[in-house]
């Protein structure tokens, strides 16, 4: 995760304005059938007991600014693509930058205290940086010769074995041939060991989901970061696929009987350094509240907070 990415791909819908992930207050969101996500599959291969912290316990988390930035961009991004394909200009995007912050503010207003008020220069600065990645994403693709099919599509797959999987795709092209080509947009620095293992792990789960509900191994995945204005490009082939499927059915049965027994343990790595739960974590000599039990029906499955979904969309 080099930093976790904003919206769990799966469980919070994104809202019209187009701020990825956030829910706003007091709205109900009917009962869903247990799902897998990228982030809650990676959290359980890191540590089984963040998973519970995350998606069982759903103890909340403070993002940073920069996570709630990679929100930003990410929204904008994704508004930039509703604009006639001439419009795409890099001018466009930056304009976009505080629109969408208006609109974040609006659904999460804690967020808000990131800042000491709207005159904080920091936050002007802030602003700016945001500004400055969404110039950066046109040094690497020109977005005004690109139309998507979808942008922030939501992917559902059942595999054979019943497991759902879930997740949101930040971009999905399909070329007039039928290829298609999954868009992941980073914030952070290009990958590194740990982050590039998990970059590529998040992009095959929604190769396998792709594969699953139409039937077709994309033809290429994409992870663009624009803090370096780096991509890494991937062709997954089917039986790198369905090997990796006979890993997700693993990691969903060790999350089951997990819930059934209360037992996830803590692994300790160097990704503690940044866990928000160190204090409670028993690697730490620190005590975990009391198990709350799996979740009963409906909903059976873990429901992520928005908060957790701001902690799920951005690098």
């Amino acid at each position: 995760m080099a930093s976790p990415t904003l919206r769990d791909v799966g469980e919070t819908a994104l809202t019209e304005a187009g701020t990825a992930g956030i829910a706003t207050a007091g709205t109900a969101e009917p009962p869903r059938r247990p799902a897998l996500s990228p982030s809650r599959a990676s959290d359980f291969k890191q540590c089984p007991l963040l998973y519970r912290f995350r998606a069982i316990d759903r103890l909340p988390e403070t993002p940073s600014r920069a996570q709630v930035r990679g929100t930003v961009v990410h929204a904008a991004l994704e508004r930039l693509y509703r604009l006639p394909a001439g419009d795409r200009v890099p001018q466009a995007a930056v304009d976009l930058v505080s629109p969408v912050w208006t609109d974040l503010l609006d659904a999460a207003p804690e967020l808000g205290e990131m800042f000491d008020g709207a005159d904080d220069p920091e936050l002007q600065e802030w602003l700016e940086s945001a500004g400055m990645l969404l110039q950066g994403y046109f040094q690497l693709e020109d977005p005004r010769r690109l139309e998507p099919e979808a942008c922030e599509l939501l992917l559902e797959a059942e595999l054979g074995s019943g497991v759902l999987l879930r997740g949101y795709v930040d971009r999905l092209d399909v070329a007039p041939g039928g290829q298609i080509r999954v868009v992941d947009y980073k914030t952070g620095a290009a990958p590194r060991e740990f982050a590039e293992i998990r970059a590529l792990f998040q992009m095959k789960f929604y190769a396998l989901a792709l594969l699953r509900s139409r039937g077709v191994v994309p033809t290429q995945l994409r992870l663009i970061y624009l803090a370096d204005q780096e991509s890494l490009t991937y062709q997954p082939e089917l039986a790198e696929l369905e090997r990796f499927e006979q890993t997700l059915d693993a990691i969903w049965t060790a999350i089951l009987r997990a819930g059934r027994t209360g037992d996830f343990r803590p692994s300790p790595s160097r990704m503690c350094e940044w866990c928000s739960h160190k204090a409670i974590c028993p690697a730490f000599d620190g005590t975990p509240p009391a198990y709350p039990g799996w979740p009963a029906e409906p909903p059976s499955a873990p429901v992520e907070t928005p908060t957790q979904s701001l902690l799920d969309h951005a690098e």
